[in-house]
């Protein structure tokens, strides 16, 4: 067939050249047309294979393509911006701030800000009073406990603490002072003072624990040293030799502390009955208190018969050969009253002097509250503004409180995006922040620590600056931050497995914008600090990729609207899907979700953050035009009130499908099976429009970010509803939600009690007392009126919390908008602690 090819082409030249025809034979002529045929098929299946394996490879290639896209959103919601860390480097650059209370979800521990730190912390019962199979043993804050009141009377955030602890039958004072010395972050001494809080109970017994363990993954040596081992007992009898079964110090070593010693001190040793110790190991640092237990023994005192509940000493599992411990108690029981000193050395001071204990510590500790309080009065001016010395020390208190509730965190998140079949985990990194409350929220809230931190830049700017740097650093690269941060096993243990996982589609409001904007307003360029400026500079890339992730991410179906994601549009048992981003989690919104929904609060939320990125670009000298304009735009009023102004009901509004109609029904239940839940009965069917049978905190917002014109005849309406008892006023503050909205008070689902539908919460008080005070010096119409609400709002809410305070011992979560009592969890010192501002009119 080749041959024939060939000979066919030599042929047709020839013709070609002498042009002459050929005839040719009928088998001459049958090769021809089946040669021709075959050159033509094989070139047409050569052109069709062609198309085909092109056609396949783009086809291969767009499928590669496709799982290489989505491989790359999978990573996007856990891979960290690639601009530089905000945060310094290295713990160590805050010698003052490196050792300090930093476990605020435990009643008394220390901790260095390092990750795997040294762990220190107490636990105490009374074993006179303690029940069969209960000790009643104390570790973490829980609300369990019921413990009468606990907290920081005195704290500075840097050098010292002051703690009581009132429990049913004893008093217990918590205190430590740090001194700065040598590489490894100085010195700190802590002092246990325990009282009887009733005479009678003079003389009866209490057991304190004290214990180092290491943090998650932390690696290090723990040697401890029993007293007995430096002691001549041969004159001793064994009633007498119980009391030193105990330590008299540890000795460790880690990589970031180097060496270093602990020792423990009784002030008084006749009051000391028995003492012990346990040397083991612990999993994490979460299972500390259960490792305690499983370390107890009954021993009886072979001469006095006497029972002591004592640690078992060294207890090591048999297949453990190396016997090294990371758990280590010091165990005393004494007779009330009774005092236990811990004194940690690290062995890179050099030239420290006496030890820091006894009258030593006593002098320096009182030295720093002495200058603590000179502090509070020139920040906060209670004592000049005619406040009594009890309200001041309650002032204190509630400072000392956020400020010490500041903890260290290391650790990653769990997350999730809609690129992920499952949660994945966040980078480990460090954060420095406060929490909401010791006991029910001992962790980082992404729009809780704005509020927070409206108090601590005023108390210290360093230590504000610190704590935004570390939020700032956890930023992914699409400028997103987790609003829950669970960091590390004891924060993970606290936490239910529903609640664990951020979402990257939902983001807390932006509240550090309320604290730069706090801490810059009017401030001329000349009066910020180098230092200041290094930091906003450090931090500017950072707050644009923030800014850029609102502003993009939770945009509207028009101009100048925004809606917060995550609400579920499937929900069946909800009376109104949660918006749990926002923060204000039930407050009422439309109550069917779409995506052409307009949420008035977060249109406001980024008003106020173009605001302050214009501000800061002006005070660093970069580029924020783009930011004066969208402020520009989405403070103009007109808009505004085109967007969200319902004129029927005279209020501003949220915007979306909507009815009013909506309750929650129990359907028939059938026979032979568990009662069904009640799930949500439509009466109406929802329309486009105003959620304007709907007034409170939302409704708010215009005025709370201060962008309504002076003259503004909505100014006025607000202020005049305000005021109104059927709405939001009562004489203890301002309800989450006016009494004549449909589910004011109304349970979400049927096991969801209301939580923003009427209870009063100090953080948008706070808020909206500030705006009336702004408006109240602003000339306009509206003028006296915003003077005298404010006066009488101010004046209500500091009655109230101190009122609780006396009453309860504690600072609350929410109060109760009917009576005032506390209630939520307890102690809310986070966001409730804006009480402190309110008092000293501090509000720039």
């Amino acid at each position: 067939m080749t041959g024939g090819n060939k000979k066919l082409h030599v042929i047709g030249a020839s013709e070609t050249k002498k042009n002459r025809p050929k005839v040719l034979k009928s088998s001459d002529h049958s090769t021809h047309s089946h040669n021709q045929g075959v050159s033509t098929l094989n070139i047409s299946r050569k052109q069709h294979n062609g198309s085909l394996y092109t056609g396949v490879g783009v086809i291969a290639i767009s499928v590669v393509s496709w799982f290489v896209y989505q491989g790359y959103l999978e990573t996007r919601v856990n891979s960290p911006l690639t601009e530089n860390k905000v945060a310094f480097p290295s713990s160590h650059d805050f010698p003052e701030r490196y050792w300090g209370s930093f476990r605020p979800g435990v009643y008394f521990g220390m901790k260095s800000r390092d990750t795997h730190s040294l762990l220190a912390g107490l636990m105490w019962f009374m074993p006179d009073v303690a029940a069969a199979g209960n000790l009643n043993l104390r570790h973490l804050c829980d609300q369990g406990d019921n413990l009468e009141q606990y907290g920081w009377k005195e704290h500075d955030g840097r050098n010292f603490g002051v703690q009581v602890i009132i429990d049913k039958f004893i008093q217990l004072e918590t205190s430590f002072v740090t001194k700065l010395g040598g590489n490894h972050g100085g010195d700190w001494t802590a002092r246990i003072q325990v009282e009887p809080r009733m005479k009678e109970l003079k003389g009866q017994q209490v057991t304190l624990y004290f214990y180092l363990t290491l943090d998650d993954n932390g690696k290090g040596l723990l040697q401890p040293i029993r007293m007995i081992d430096n002691m001549d007992t041969s004159g001793m009898d064994a009633s007498e030799s119980v009391k030193f079964l105990g330590l008299s110090a540890v000795h460790g070593h880690t990589e970031k502390l180097g060496d270093f010693r602990v020792s423990f001190h009784h002030a008084n040793q006749q009051s000391i009955v028995h003492t012990a110790f346990l040397s083991t190991t612990v999993a994490s640092p979460h299972l500390v208190k259960d490792a305690l237990q499983s370390g107890l023994r009954l021993m009886e005192d072979k001469r006095s018969k006497e029972r002591h509940i004592s640690l078992a000493g060294a207890l090591f599992a048999k297949e453990d050969n190396l016997k090294q411990p990371n758990f280590v108690v010091h165990q005393v029981t004494g007779k009330l009253p009774l005092q236990l000193e811990i004194v940690y050395e690290s062995n890179s001071f050099a030239e420290r002097g006496i030890l820091l204990r006894g009258e030593v510590y006593d002098a320096l500790l009182q030295k720093y509250r002495e200058q603590f309080r000179i502090q509070f009065e020139n920040k906060f001016r209670l004592n000049e503004k005619g406040f009594s010395e009890e309200e001041q020390d309650f002032a204190k208190s509630a400072m000392s409180n956020l400020v010490g509730g500041i903890g260290y965190f290391y650790g990653s998140s769990k997350v999730q995006s809609v690129h992920n079949k499952e949660p994945v985990p966040y980078w480990n990194a460090p954060l420095y922040t406060a929490v909401p409350s010791r006991s029910f929220f001992p962790r980082g809230f992404l729009w809780d620590e704005g509020f927070h931190n409206l108090i601590i830049s005023q108390w210290d700017r360093e230590i504000s600056f610190d704590i935004m740097a570390h939020w700032f650093d956890l930023m992914n690269v699409e400028g997103w931050i987790p609003r829950e941060q669970i960091l590390g096993s004891e924060a993970r243990a606290r936490v239910p497995d529903e609640f664990v996982v951020q979402r990257n589609n939902q983001g807390n409001p932006p509240t550090f914008f309320l604290v730069l904007d706090a801490m810059f307003k009017n401030r001329p360029v000349r009066d910020i600090s180098t230092l200041e400026l290094e930091q906003l500079n450090r931090m500017w890339p950072r707050l644009v990729s923030w800014y850029n992730w609102f502003n993009t991410s939770l945009h509207g179906s028009e101009p100048g609207t925004y809606y917060w994601r995550g609400r579920d549009t499937a929900s069946v048992r909800e009376l109104n899907p949660k918006s749990l981003s926002s923060g204000l989690d039930d407050y009422p919104r439309a109550s069917h979700p779409t995506t052409y929904e307009r949420h008035l609060d977060l249109r406001c939320w980024i008003t106020l953050a173009a605001k302050v990125m214009a501000s800061i670009a002006d005070i660093i000298g970069r580029e924020g035009r783009k930011y004066h304009e969208t402020f520009v735009f989405l403070s103009n009023n007109e808009l505004l009130n085109a967007q969200h102004w319902s004129e029927k009901a005279k209020r501003y509004a949220d915007y979306g499908l909507h009815s009013s109609n909506v309750t929650l029904r129990r359907p028939k239940s059938i026979a032979g099976q568990p009662k069904p839940d009640k799930i949500r009965w439509v009466s109406e069917e929802p329309t486009p429009r105003f959620v304007d049978d709907t007034f409170g905190y939302v409704s708010l917002f215009p005025l709370i970010v201060e962008i309504l014109q002076p003259d503004s005849p909505q100014l006025g309406q607000l202020l005049q509803d305000l005021r109104n008892p059927n709405l939001l006023w009562t004489k203890y503050g301002l309800r989450s939600l006016s009494k004549t909205s449909p589910l004011y008070n109304k349970r979400n689902t049927e096991h969801d009690p209301p939580y923003w539908r009427g209870p009063i919460w100090i953080n948008v008080n706070y808020l909206v007392a500030r705006a009336l005070h702004h408006y109240s010096v602003v000339e306009g119409p509206h003028q006296t009126r915003a003077l005298l609400l404010y006066n009488e709002l101010r004046e209500n809410l500091i009655t109230n919390v101190l009122r609780e305070y006396r009453k309860t011992g504690y600072i609350w979560e929410q109060y109760n908008d009917a009576n005032g009592a506390g209630q939520g969890c307890r102690p809310f010192t986070g966001w409730s602690t804006l009480v402190l501002p309110l008092m000293s009119e501090t509000y720039v």
